[in-house]
């Protein structure tokens, strides 16, 4: 009887989507960071992943050599189908993993041509006719309606006689002859990405919220000193504060004075929270992320300068964990770097209150019957109704107001 070969045979580890949050049920490959043949060590990064909240990089789960990659860059991927294969150098890959590469990029059928090139199938023309209308391209009737040209007196040079918009050109009050017409402008179309798509969606359903905008002014004296002195205490390359910075020690500070700012509108309840997770709203090249600064009451604010210059280098180079983007009990939306006055910002469901805040200005006020000039910033403050009332927001901004214009009651 032969002896049984006890080699078992090597099998390939299948790369699947993983799910990086709540929620999450599809992601979009954006760049593959190795390539086929490339080794891979475990806790590598391995691709860029788009997903609703956030683009970062996916990490391998397993070290070897990429030996097949079956999503494509763009390719929009559910969470637990197959990616990539991963493996020792030379081994085969399963059939399962040639099936699912296969599914993933087979080709179209080809099309097929009739034998004879009379029954050959003419293509569509680009505007059928409807009931006998005039047949022309949407931007010709646009430029036929602006200049007040009657379509019915042009002669089509289109697909089956359509007016095209240079047939409109050349019409009644086309420029002079030996003058070029201007060129059509082109519309550019541009994709939504994931984390666009979740934009659009999170401000539909903020902006259905029933809410409100209280605004107050802060006298920054105080608040500037404090910064200066701070800054002053700065080690050699350690970070060095902001008013962004002053700003969420005070807010966190005045949001364990007033919890019921420091909460979520979750349908039949409101869920007020102990901690004050702060979101820092970050623009980003591919929209508006707003990673969290966790517990922010409980850091000093050198601590939270570390923290906050961390978390918006990570977002601005591509670098933030889903993790970084939840449980965020309340947003601050900082435009005064930009030279913003005020404004007013868009709730950040569920959370019931987000803070706008504009740029420090020199204005006159009148101080003791003085005017006097002084460096002032306002903040707008908008809040779900649902959960927060209008004394309750006064309350929570008077208190805001009152530690940046005497920063010892935060501390």
């Amino acid at each position: 009887m032969p002896r049984p070969d006890r080699r078992a045979p090597l099998m390939a580890n299948q790369v699947t989507l993983p799910r990086l949050g709540q929620g999450m049920e599809s992601g979009t490959i954006v760049r593959w960071l190795k390539s086929e043949g490339d080794k891979v060590e475990k806790g590598e990064p391995l691709y860029e992943l788009d997903t609703e909240k956030v683009t970062q990089e996916v990490e391998a789960d397993a070290g070897g050599v990429l030996l097949k990659i079956l999503a494509s860059e763009g390719d929009e991927i559910e969470v637990g189908k197959a990616i990539a294969v991963i493996g020792e150098e030379g081994e085969e890959i399963s059939a399962e993993s040639d099936d699912s590469a296969e599914e993933e990029t087979a080709a179209p059928p080809p099309k097929v041509e009739p034998d004879d090139p009379k029954k050959a199938v003419e293509p569509a023309p680009e505007q059928r006719v409807d009931g006998g209308r005039l047949k022309a391209s949407p931007l010709a009737r646009r430029i036929a309606k602006e200049r007040g040209i009657d379509l019915r007196q042009l002669r089509g040079t289109g697909p089956e006689g359509r007016i095209v918009a240079e047939d409109v050109e050349r019409g009644p009050t086309a420029a002079p002859a030996g003058a070029p017409p201007p060129p059509a402008a082109e519309v550019e179309t541009v994709k939504l990405s994931s984390l666009r798509r979740t934009i659009a969606r999170r401000m539909s359903e903020a902006w259905q919220a029933p809410h409100f905008q209280i605004t107050m002014t802060a006298d920054m004296r105080a608040a500037m000193r404090l910064r200066e002195a701070l800054v002053a205490r700065t080690e050699e390359g350690d970070v060095r504060p902001t008013f962004s910075d002053v700003l969420t020690k005070v807010s966190a500070a005045a949001l364990m004075q007033h919890r019921a700012v420091n909460a979520h509108f979750a349908g039949d309840e409101v869920r007020i929270f102990p901690t004050a997770n702060i979101g820092i709203a970050v623009a980003i090249p591919q929209g508006l992320v707003v990673p969290v600064i966790p517990s922010s009451e409980r850091r000093t604010i050198p601590e939270l300068a570390r923290a906050r210059a961390d978390i918006v280098e990570r977002a601005r180079s591509g670098k933030l964990q889903a993790a970084d983007l939840e449980n965020g009990t309340f947003t601050i939306s900082n435009l005064g770097m930009y030279g913003v006055d005020r404004f007013v910002a868009v709730l950040n469901p569920p959370q019931a209150a987000i803070l706008a805040v504009g740029a420090i200005q020199e204005r006159a006020v009148v101080d003791e019957g003085q005017v006097v000039s002084r460096p002032i910033m306002e903040m707008t403050l908008s809040c779900d109704h649902r959960s927060v009332d209008g004394a309750t927001a006064s309350e929570f901004l008077a208190t805001v107001k009152a530690m940046l214009e005497e920063p010892g009651l935060a501390l």
